[in-house]
């Protein structure tokens, strides 16, 4: 089996690279498992100081697989991507993501939960959920979280497009720089970082994060189950179906 998720270790440093580029990094059974793996050996590895999660490809995360998605049975999935943020929310070491293309649904559940986000100014966002009959029930358990409300009712109820400025102005990312630029602004995030102890920002994340984390133990259980039922319901597999039959087509 190809891996889907690579790690790679330098200058304290842990970086897991997305790499499912024929489903354009989708959160496939597969690609979540690595991903927590991945984070899992760079919590326990006291080289590590920090994570950043990237991706190859031209797109970051497209979502769910919906290939897996029109088949049913996505309860244990929607637990899985519950876990996952729990565990990048709760990991005792800060996660910064690094976004150079496209994210949608389920992944900006990643961009929700990770500590700081840099992105490219071209990046777009977009929770399309609605579009296929769902809900964003599991990622809204990070994104609400750092959204406004008004921001999370426009973008979550029309699932349109919106910019990598407006997503810093949402809460969502915490800097969008030109696309040149995004190492350099990822480096000067690493070396501020790099001057911290690592028991300093151990207990400062978990500062930070802990109404999140006691929001993501409170409701996990019934959004993975929503988001369950919703991607079993005749209407959402109608929906997948026919733009699975479009990206064919």
């Amino acid at each position: 089996m190809t891996e889907l998720v690579h790690l790679a270790v330098a200058d304290q440093v842990a970086t897991i690279t997305l790499d499912s580029q024929h489903n354009r990094n989708a959160l496939s059974a597969q690609l979540v498992s690595e991903l927590v793996g991945h984070l899992e050996t760079a919590a326990a590895d006291p080289d590590v100081l920090a994570v950043v999660i990237t991706a190859a490809g031209s797109v970051f995360c497209s979502g769910a697989d919906l290939s897996e998605a029109a088949g049913g049975g996505m309860v244990e999935g929607a637990k899985g991507l519950v876990a996952l943020q729990r565990l990048i929310v709760t990991l005792p070491k800060p996660v910064v993501v690094r976004l150079h293309g496209p994210v949608r649904a389920g992944g900006l559940g990643i961009v929700g939960a990770a500590d700081v986000v840099v992105c490219a100014d071209d990046v777009t966002f977009a929770f399309t959920e609605v579009r296929l009959a769902l809900a964003p029930a599991v990622i809204s358990l990070t994104t609400l979280s750092r959204m406004s409300p008004r921001s999370a009712s426009r973008t979550f109820l029309t699932g349109e497009k919106f910019s990598a400025a407006e997503a810093v102005a949402y809460g969502l990312v915490t800097e969008a720089v030109p696309a040149a630029e995004l190492d350099d602004a990822l480096s000067r995030v690493l070396d501020g970082l790099r001057k911290a102890y690592p028991q300093g920002l151990r207990e400062t994340k978990a500062l930070l994060n802990a109404d999140l984390v006691a929001r993501i133990d409170a409701l996990g259980d019934d959004v993975a189950e929503q988001s369950g039922r919703l991607f079993g319901s005749d209407e959402a597999r109608t929906a997948m179906l026919a733009f699975l039959n479009r990206k064919k087509g």
